[in-house]
């Protein structure tokens, strides 16, 4: 796992917001959300799921908010690691990745990881996107790594979640986009009744700018 900081001008500042992005992501579509109260630590590529706690050493209060598959990655990482977490939000996810009922169907799955190229990664990230509008935004920062990494990183996500035992993180809140086409509505309802988290319902698409703006702040 890449752990990616950015450090706020407050020198004092003892917060970190911890956010745990997509399968597929770097830094790039997210630096620039900066978070006014605390400093902002990105985590992706989840080809392991190791998370180095000294850079967290220095803070006392923690905030984690987790999208797309980065809600598995996230339930692992803090099932294991004992952080202070004051509030947590995931957003169009699941702790469940490859689940026929609450998560992304295997055979989709299965389907994006044997197919995955060029192309039909484009097509994949024109489908997280509400519309030609917001995929054009999102292909000005779209994340520097290679198809065959992504490919690597997405079966490395399988076999993990096959081999784990399920994760004991308990969510305060879930962040459910109607028009999600990546993690169908539907299935992460079902995933989040299960819990004891408070369900929000929106309108939006996977990837959707309005709900970074408001939750990484």
């Amino acid at each position: 796992m890449n752990q990616y900081i950015h450090t706020s001008t407050n020198h004092k500042q003892d917060r970190l917001l911890l956010f745990f992005a997509g399968w597929g992501m770097d830094e790039r579509p997210f630096i620039q959300y900066t978070p006014r109260e605390s400093d902002f630590m990105i985590c992706y590529d989840y080809h392991t799921l190791d998370f180095d706690t000294s850079p967290a050493a220095r803070y006392s209060h923690f905030d984690v908010v987790a999208w797309s598959m980065g809600v598995w990655a996230a339930s692992q990482v803090l099932s294991r690691i004992a952080l202070p977490v004051n509030g947590s939000v995931a957003i169009n996810g699941t702790p469940f990745p490859i689940d026929e009922k609450r998560g992304i169907p295997p055979a989709i799955f299965e389907g994006t990881l044997e197919g995955l190229n060029e192309a039909s990664l484009r097509k994949f990230q024109r489908r997280m996107c509400a519309n030609g509008s917001a995929f054009d935004s999102f292909r000005h920062i779209t994340p520097q790594r290679s198809v065959e990494d992504l490919k690597e990183e997405l079966a490395a996500i399988a076999r993990q979640y096959r081999e784990l035992p399920p994760a004991s993180f308990s969510w305060k809140k879930a962040i459910i986009g109607e028009n999600d086409r990546i993690f169908p509505p539907a299935n992460q309802h079902t995933a989040w009744e299960e819990t004891s988290a408070s369900i929000l319902h929106g309108n939006e698409a996977h990837y959707d700018e309005s709900l970074f703006t408001q939750y990484l702040k």
